[in-house]
Parts: structure tokens; sequence; C-alpha cells
């Protein structure tokens, strides 16, 4: 995560993207630099619309949030599946036990 925090803030300040200054600011961060990972997050990078990738990502993350139940509502849901599937349980071992007469 570090990487791409760092590749975040040089997108966010208007420079390039590069090797060279994906290091600085590592070094600067106090972080051991891996050159193989900056490398590869560099030319994967290369490739992709920061700014559409971004609002995509709040899309979806807004859309999500707005699906989700509040915490208080999710806690009685996760009762009711427990409760369900142990009846279910019983039931099947009852027909089970039907068989075995």
């Amino acid at each position: 995560m570090k990487y791409v925090y760092a590749a975040m803030l040089l997108h966010s300040s208007g420079q390039k993207i590069s090797e060279e200054r994906v290091k600085k600011v590592l070094t600067a961060a106090g972080v051991n630099v891996d050159e193989a990972r900056v490398k590869a997050l560099v030319a994967a990078i290369s490739e992709i619309n920061i700014d559409e990738a971004i609002k995509a990502a709040s899309v979806v993350t807004v859309s999500a949030g707005a699906s989700a139940p509040p915490a208080g509502e999710a806690k009685k849901e996760e009762k009711k599946p427990a409760e369900e599937e142990k009846k279910k349980e019983e039931e099947a071992l009852a027909g089970l036990g039907a068989l075995f007469g």
C-alpha cells in the first residue's frame, strides 16, 4: 500500500509518476524501497487513467454504503439465518431417521 500511496501523492500534486519519483517519496517516508515493486507499480499505473479510477471507486463505495444495513439491523439479521439453519438441520436429521426406522 505504501507504494500506491506514494503514486497517489505524486498524482494529486500533479507530478508525473515515475520510478525515480516514487523512490524519492518512499525514501523520504523512511521506507526500504523494493526496486521490483516500484517498477511493477509504475508499469501498471502507466496504463490506467487514475482520475477515472478514483471516480469509479467512489461511486462503488457510495453505492455499497447506501445498500448496507445499519449496524443494529445487521446483528438481528445474523441471528435469523442461524436459527433457520438449525431448523433445516433438524428437519434433515428427522428425514434421515425415518430412513433407518
